[in-house]
């Protein structure tokens, strides 16, 4: 263990050797992403999946300071323990302060283009914990992606009226209101800058600006807003972008994919499915391509002086029927000099 201290120290000043009394704020900024990398290649907890931690009605029964001021550990009752950050020391993350809304389900308001390929966002750290929201298995019509002509922003997973939901990370709450579709809403922000969504719940037993750790019950399932039948609809976001939770979760089992996770700006795309459906996929593609032929089929015609339908329509090899169902015109319409009409 000591080793590793050293090999992380010792890491950690090769890196910033070279910017030691940088003044400049361009320096300044080097130094930041150096300090960056470097947190990534110091060792930090494995990145194998994990189950929900234990959750516990037992009441804290002490606290310990830790080298950070910032960080604290609780002893509870039934000899259990978790490390705590301090709400004021979280509360200054610009992840907490920037794009702060308590009504909008995307505050964020950024440009697809403007994303990046990927990020890599650790879920679980030595300081975090993680708890399914629920666990069950996702209904057959409740995956991510298209469903009856809207985009299923999420994952249903049925349950009883009154069963326990439960934080999946660590993190405050956002929104807690009731929202039209969803019926009763929570939104949970979290420390690596994902947001996680609970819809239709009979009950919310949280507050916009509440801090809530990994395990706490925030809600009660139901059937609220828009809903055939008791059931969980559960999101994840990143920066206001809805990718398929499954990416992260393993529902029926329980368990956490990974703890250091690579979300690919290709994961938004609602056919970007954890379970692909490579069926749908190829129909997809044959009817994208099918209207791009046809889009490429179509030719149009800048009317000119002393043009009539029947003149077009003998010109290039059609009917004044034809030109009237694809223009929505009738044959005794008036052609301005210089409209364009299509003709294929």
């Amino acid at each position: 263990m000591k080793m590793k201290k050293i090999l992380s120290l010792a890491l950690l000043l090769s890196v910033l050797a070279p910017f030691a009394g940088a003044q400049t704020q361009k320096r300044s900024e080097e130094y930041k992403l150096r300090i960056a990398e470097c947190e990534k290649m110091i060792p930090r907890l494995a990145t194998q999946p994990m189950k929900s931690c234990k959750t516990s009605d037992a009441s804290p029964m002490d606290t310990i300071d830790t080298p950070n001021e910032n960080i604290k550990v609780v002893l509870y009752a039934d000899n259990t323990w978790k490390y705590v950050k301090l709400r004021e020391f979280r509360s200054n993350d610009d992840i907490f302060t920037k794009n702060w809304e308590t009504t909008l389900s995307d505050p964020y308001g950024i440009e697809y283009k403007n994303m990046p390929e990927s990020w890599t966002i650790w879920l679980v750290d030595s300081l975090g914990q993680y708890h399914v929201p629920f666990q069950g298995t996702i209904h057959p019509r409740g995956k991510f992606g298209p469903r009856r002509g809207r985009r299923h922003q999420g994952v249903d997973l049925p349950l009883k009226t009154g069963d326990k939901i439960y934080a999946t990370f660590d993190g405050k709450v956002r929104v807690s209101r009731y929202a039209k579709g969803y019926g009763n809403l929570v939104v949970i922000r979290h420390d690596n800058g994902l947001e996680t969504f609970y819809g239709h719940l009979s009950e919310r037993k949280v507050e916009s600006g509440d801090w809530v750790k990994a395990g706490d019950v925030i809600g009660l399932g139901g059937s609220t807003g828009r809903s055939t039948g008791p059931h969980l609809h559960f999101e994840t976001r990143y920066q206001g972008y809805a990718f398929d939770p499954q990416w992260l979760i393993d529902f029926p089992n329980d368990v956490l994919r990974h703890r250091l996770f690579v979300l690919k700006k290709k994961y938004f795309n609602p056919y970007s499915n954890y379970e692909q459906d490579f069926d749908d996929e190829d129909k997809n593609a044959e009817e994208d391509a099918k209207e791009d032929a046809e889009e490429a089929a179509k030719k149009y015609y800048k009317v000119r002086s002393g043009d009539t339908l029947g003149r077009i329509a003998q010109r290039n090899g059609t009917t004044v029927k034809a030109l009237c169902r694809l223009n929505n015109m009738k044959d005794t319409d008036i052609l301005r000099e210089g409209r364009t009409i299509r003709i294929r």
